[in-house]
């Protein structure tokens, strides 16, 4: 934790006291004594090569029937190139060149980097596909125009561009964990090439708290999907899910990373998503989840980084804690965004509302909505049963 110096007002440091009284590990070890956190990390390492390496090289080949690799930047001549090389982290690096505005550096690696279609691209920016086409083919042409080289940035430009690339890594995975369309409610094979590129990052910069953060919240939350679906690929949601699925290694190496994070480094916001993963993951069973525990950490995440998504995984806290009127209020605020009016998971965090609060036709009506505005299937099945369940 930071000096009470470091902190913008004594507000901040009152609530990140808070944090530290609250954050509770499990039982089995402590940071300074993980004797209940013993895991094989070079395994794991090796199990996440083997998963995503197929993935990597069938999203590089594509990469290069789809474009020519001058397409981005030329390779100087006389430059070395070993060709079973893993490029990835260049070309991450490389699209989150400064030349580009942000939100395009974030396009352009889902692009280049993720494989992710520019319809799914398109999703995760909350903006029509209409929209994010051009934006990408603008990209590539101002990277190729600055003259880029398909190397390792320098350091310092290097911890400039970090920020993008997190951003990026949490999309990529996000769509892995779960994909905006189709049939599967996960593509595996992009939520461990996330995982693996974020390992890669985290061994260039093992002093940078948020990439710990960022690798341990995607262990603790891929840890929960052999839960997710049932024997028929149907969503099951968190509540519901057997957790005895759940599986321990990811979370033990997570629950570690998230520690050892906040202990040692200034807090930031994949920090604090890391450490609401980890107290979901510490009750063993729904009723144990310590609502009044994430409640505290959504509350300091939207204040210190406010996002319309946060305040609404806050409502569901506030919901748990004080009741579900005044989650619905606090609701309200997200429904006044305009990045949230057509999202789905608006409508489908109001319609589980309402159904706590015993208004079951408003709430089958939200499930109905938000079933029409997902693309994914089996959010849209779960999201049809849950409303006809309340016919």
């Amino acid at each position: 934790m930071r000096r009470y110096g470091q902190f913008d007002s004594c507000e901040d440091a009152v609530q990140e006291a808070l944090l530290a009284a609250t954050v509770q590990w499990p039982d089995t070890g402590t940071p300074d004594n993980p004797r209940g956190w013993m895991i094989t990390v070079a395994a794991n390492k090796m199990v996440d090569h083997i998963r995503s390496e197929n993935a990597r090289r069938r999203r590089e080949e594509n990469l290069a029937l789809e474009a020519g690799a001058d397409e981005y930047v030329g390779r100087k001549p006389g430059e070395d190139y070993t060709p079973d090389r893993d490029d990835t982290l260049t070309l991450l690096f490389l699209c989150c060149h400064p030349s580009l505005t942000p939100a395009s550096q974030v396009a352009l690696t889902l692009r280049a980097v993720g494989g992710l279609t520019t319809g799914q691209i398109a999703s995760a920016f909350l903006v029509p596909e209409a929209t994010m086409g051009p934006r990408i083919s603008r990209a590539k042409k101002t990277i190729k125009a600055a003259g880029a080289a398909f190397v390792m940035p320098p350091e310092q430009e290097r911890d400039e561009r970090l920020s993008v690339v997190l951003h990026v890594l949490y999309l990529i995975f996000n769509e892995g964990y779960t994909a905006s369309h189709g049939e599967q409610l996960h593509r595996h094979e992009l939520a461990a090439e996330a995982i693996r590129l974020t390992r890669a990052v985290h061994r260039l910069l093992p002093g940078d708290g948020e990439v710990a953060g960022l690798l341990a919240l995607m262990l603790l939350t891929d840890a929960r999907r052999p839960a997710r679906t049932d024997s028929r690929g149907g969503l099951v949601p968190l509540a519901e899910q057997d957790r005895t699925k759940w599986e321990p290694e990811p979370i033990a190496e997570g629950s570690e990373l998230i520690a050892d994070a906040m202990a040692r480094f200034p807090l930031g916001p994949y920090q604090l998503q890391a450490a609401i993963a980890a107290v979901h993951v510490e009750a063993s069973c729904a009723d144990e989840t310590d609502w009044a525990q994430i409640e505290i950490l959504y509350r300091i995440l939207e204040r210190r980084w406010p996002n319309p998504m946060v305040t609404l995984n806050r409502a569901i806290a506030v919901a748990m804690t004080q009741g579900p009127r005044i989650g619905l209020e606090l609701l309200d605020t997200v429904g006044a965004d305009r990045r949230m009016t057509d999202h789905h998971r608006l409508a489908a965090v109001r319609a589980h509302l309402l159904e706590m609060a015993g208004d079951l036709p408003a709430a089958r009506a939200a499930y109905e909505l938000a079933a029409r505005r997902t693309a994914s299937i089996p959010e849209q099945r779960y999201l049809t049963a849950r409303a006809a369940r309340l016919t």
